[in-house]
């Protein structure tokens, strides 16, 4: 059985996505199957380009799947929607927020400070949107230019996506599962959202869930779950992980390092 490789979360990073595949491909040949398991966008400085990569991968047969993360739908709900609130969000930070990032996905696209200023305000006062309603104006005005900077091609592909996959025995998702639940029941806001009740959880599973959302240092293996974000938003290499059988791997540039479950 052909091996799998995961990436973990992206987050604009598209000089660690290179990086990543080119590690992927000397491990396991041009035609790898690759599952990424969400959040390609926000606080890293290239959103657009790790896009671009992702969408003409797609568009050119690559043995890829894509799921969908909770920056994904955000990013899309405040193109779409104008929307930059998510309930799941305790501190009431919005999208725009810079420790969110959706501002950084923004500036990817337009000249986001020449847009503040064009139209009297600085970077900074994105973070007030939502809050202050004396921003409205520039709340939609910055929705209009999102509209008019973000190819539709980028949207459709972020709202096309799945919320998971299975394959060979793993259960592929963003953020994780409610484990007292089948999965056929699970919830989009757990899938994309959840880390109360389970992160925790040590019981079994229906099968071994592969994810991302929960920023590590390093990907980790927790016996039931196998957690493939490394941290990439917050300075971290993109750590492919490599699920060969019931073996786990991580890739480096010297090749495969097993990980095994802590403890």
């Amino acid at each position: 059985m052909p091996s799998l490789y995961v990436i973990g979360d992206i987050h604009g990073q598209k000089a660690q996505l290179d990086r990543a595949l080119g590690l992927i491909e000397a491990d396991g040949g041009p035609d790898a199957r690759i599952i990424f398991v969400g959040d390609y966008t926000d606080r890293g400085p290239d959103s657009r380009g790790v896009l671009d990569t992702l969408i003409e991968g797609h568009r050119a047969g690559r043995n890829w799947t894509l799921i969908r993360g909770n920056h994904d739908r955000m990013f899309t709900r405040f193109v779409i929607r104008g929307e930059v609130f998510d309930p799941k969000i305790k501190s009431m930070k919005t999208w725009l927020h810079f420790r969110l990032g959706g501002n950084t996905t923004l500036a990817s696209y337009f000249d986001l400070e020449q847009f503040c200023a064009d139209n009297g305000h600085t970077v900074d006062a994105l973070d007030a949107i939502g809050h202050d309603l004396t921003l409205d104006p520039l709340h939609k005005a910055l929705q209009a230019a999102a509209q008019d900077a973000v190819p539709r091609a980028h949207m459709d592909f972020l709202t096309g996506l799945p919320l998971t996959h299975t394959e060979d025995g793993f259960f592929f998702v963003h953020a994780g599962i409610n484990p007292k639940l089948p999965l056929r029941l699970q919830d989009e806001e757990d899938l994309i959202w959840i880390r109360d009740g389970w992160l925790d959880h040590r019981g079994p599973l229906p099968m071994m869930v592969v994810h991302g959302h929960t920023a590590r240092d390093f990907p980790e293996h927790a016996g039931n779950r196998i957690n493939a974000d490394g941290g990439a938003a917050y300075g971290n290499d993109l750590v492919p992980v490599v699920l060969d059988g019931d073996r786990v791997f991580t890739l480096g540039d010297q090749g495969r390092t097993p990980l095994t479950p802590a403890g």
